[in-house]
């Protein structure tokens, strides 16, 4: 993989959800070539237009924040209810429990981060971007997704532009030679790590 990767809206992969009921936006997945029962990690992005169960993944962990829309309730079994809206922190639970949304006012979109629990370790975050803001992170892979807004990365000294939805990929090597970012928006950052052996 190339230390940075852009990743525009417009190529974003669409396909059906796992169970059918809807359809996804595949951002990023790894291995590149791997299918919905076989990736190390995956980001993508999904409109929720009716109540009703989510896609269950065996070992799998998965991270959920809205990005659109007024918001929806999560039941996920053995965790418990959640509410999630624009401004909730994003929720992390197990992918492989079954899960049930339910829409506080019509459609809403969200960001889904997964990982498979054996390897990989993830996180999620909100990061408002108004003016120069340090990326200091440590992690194996970074994937930044532009919200809203127009934000710039910095990295090896050049400038990488992102308008709303497109993504930039940044494994270990790009970190090392990245800067911060700068401009005004809404980014979801997203940190994916090799699981320490116990």
């Amino acid at each position: 993989m190339a230390p940075m990767r852009l990743l525009p809206a417009v190529g974003h992969r669409r396909m059906p959800w796992k169970n059918g009921g809807g359809e996804t936006v595949e951002i990023a997945i790894s291995p590149a070539d791997a299918g919905l029962d076989g990736f190390d990690w995956r980001l993508s992005m999904a409109t929720v237009a009716i109540d009703g169960p989510f896609s269950v993944f065996p070992g799998i962990d998965r991270s959920l924040a809205v990005i659109r829309g007024a918001g929806m309730e999560l039941s996920v079994a053995g965790v418990g209810s959640c509410s999630l809206d624009p401004a909730a922190e994003p929720f992390a639970f197990p992918a492989d429990q079954p899960t049930t949304a339910r829409l506080i006012d019509g459609p809403i979109t969200d960001l889904n981060l997964m990982t498979r629990r054996a390897g990989f370790v993830h996180e999620m975050e909100r990061m408002r971007v108004a003016g120069p803001v340090d990326l200091a992170v440590v992690s194996e892979v970074v994937l930044l997704l532009c919200v809203s807004g127009q934000v710039g990365v910095q990295i090896r000294g050049e400038t990488v532009d992102l308008a709303p939805l497109d993504a930039l990929l940044i494994d270990r090597r790009g970190l090392a030679e990245a800067g911060g970012v700068d401009g005004e928006g809404l980014l979801m950052v997203c940190r994916i790590r090799e699981r320490m052996p116990a």
